[in-house]
């Protein structure tokens, strides 16, 4: 069963039913709260959490409980309430499948995953404890070792929720590696795959014939002195380290005609109280979907309608810490970006990763690259542009098998960049094709087009090759 357990419904949980839920393990289990009131618990008679609820989140953007959960969701706006039991503990799972159930029945709405929340009745918890939790613990985290905090998640798409940004941040700040643990046929979520930190953070899927394997790079692994570590192979030698690959991490690879087109950009704007934030990527939005984006939001769901305003309210009440937001469009158009909010030395820095999909019939929009590149040079501080192609899943979910890298397609150099190039290096380089000149004509940025199709090497071959030119290498 399950461990995470939501509900989603029209009306905000009231107190009444929130009451009722939290009475589904009768009147004697404790309530208790976490994060300054934002997570309730119950808990046993020593005080040890079971079943941990977050607020409910009030989501305005249409598909995000499709996207990440494969449930059909009510119309927007509508409620999300999520409730997390504690590993390991049947009756704790019971109790958060009736606490959705019980919140879905009051106020009007429905509980994923369906068979979790199947009872309203008091689940019998006489008896009943729980391992003591060690004290820098997160409601997410379920093993915490001196080495990694290990999250278990059972759900279609592990996505950036709050609790799983918490556990990454307490992780982070402890100087511990986060290991997320699924069973096969999870997949990520971009936001969460283009978060996760080097070693020792993995994706570590569960596997009926290797046991466990890496989900990123197939590598087989292994429970070994506090963390998930590869497994060695008989033939490995100090010299030559080599590591099994799982085999379902190499199955299913086929071109399926589907694909992806990933943007990665990053703009440095003047600090400026007036300045307003998140316009890069809405142009680029615009320039390849003809619309604008359908919502974001400081964590997954994205629930919030597309505003400038609101996004750089955030961004400014969180100055000088760094504001990490998620960007999405509509189920018609899958696209998502992750963007980092920065105040440096240089200025106000805006890093985004945003990625399109298209399915075997739908063309990529490869003209709009052009149009958006020079958007982003001529109003909004580029600094550089790298456009790849990939055999990719439409929907953007990650897998746990081999998909291969994209195959880069154009690069733009800034204007700035291009200023303080020495002589004339930026325009003199070793491609065919010479590097094309967008924004003004007195202060121009540089567009490179590469060979770039999925199909062969030719486009990372143009890419390593400017690159080493542009570094005077």
């Amino acid at each position: 069963m399950t461990k995470d357990v939501i509900a989603l419904t029209k009306k905000m949980p009231d107190p009444l039913s929130v009451l009722a839920g939290l009475l589904s393990g009768g009147p004697d289990l404790l309530a208790g709260t976490e994060g300054e009131g934002a997570v309730v618990q119950l808990c046993d008679q020593q005080g040890r959490p079971l079943v941990s609820v977050e607020a409910p989140l009030l989501v305005q953007v249409r598909g995000e409980a499709e996207r990440l959960l494969g449930a059909q969701e009510p119309e927007v706006p509508y409620w999300w309430t999520e409730a997390r039991a504690t590993t390991g503990v049947q009756e704790a799972e019971e109790l958060a499948g009736t606490f959705a159930a019980r919140i879905a029945t009051l106020v009007g709405g429905t509980a994923w995953p369906p068979q979790a929340a199947w009872s309203m009745a008091v689940v019998k918890t006489d008896g009943m404890t729980v391992a003591p939790a060690p004290a820098a613990a997160q409601p997410a985290v379920d093993v915490l070792t001196d080495k990694v905090a290990v999250v278990i998640q059972d759900r279609p798409v592990v996505a950036m929720t709050a609790w799983l940004s918490d556990a990454f941040r307490a992780a982070g700040n402890a100087g511990l590696g986060l290991q997320i643990v699924t069973p096969a046929g999870t997949r990520l979520s971009p936001a969460v795959r283009g978060s996760m930190p080097g070693w020792p953070s993995r994706w570590v899927v569960q596997d009926d014939r290797d046991g466990y394997y890496d989900g990123l790079t197939g590598a087989v692994l292994q429970w070994s002195n506090g963390l998930f570590a590869t497994v060695e192979s008989p033939e490995a030698t100090p010299e030559d380290p080599r590591t099994p690959v799982a085999a379902s991490f190499q199955e299913g690879i086929q071109d399926t005609g589907e694909r992806q087109l990933a943007i990665t950009f990053r703009t440095v704007h003047p600090a400026d109280d007036r300045l307003v934030l998140g316009g890069a990527v809405e142009a680029v939005w615009r320039d390849v979907t003809g619309e604008p984006p359908a919502g974001w939001g400081t964590e997954e769901p994205a629930n919030l309608p597309w505003s400038l305003r609101q996004l750089t309210d955030v961004a400014h009440e969180r100055a000088p810490e760094p504001t990490w937001l998620v960007v999405v469009g509509t189920p018609e158009r899958p696209g998502l970006a992750t963007v980092r909010i920065t105040r440096t030395k240089a200025g106000v820095e805006e890093d985004v990763t945003l990625v399109f999909g298209y399915g075997p019939g739908e063309q990529i929009p490869t003209d709009a690259v052009a149009v958006a590149a020079e958007s982003l040079a001529t109003r909004h501080d580029l600094q550089s542009m790298l456009v790849q192609i990939r055999r990719a899943r439409r929907d953007l979910s990650v897998p746990a098998r081999f998909e291969g890298p994209g195959v880069p397609y154009a690069f733009v150099l800034g204007a700035e960049e291009v200023r303080t190039m020495p002589g004339d290096r930026a325009r003199r380089t070793p491609l065919p094709e010479a590097p094309r000149e967008l924004g003004p004509k007195t202060r121009p940025a540089l567009y490179y087009a590469f060979r770039g199709d999925p199909s062969d090497l030719s486009g990372w071959q143009d890419f390593e090759r400017l690159m080493r030119h542009l570094k005077g290498s």
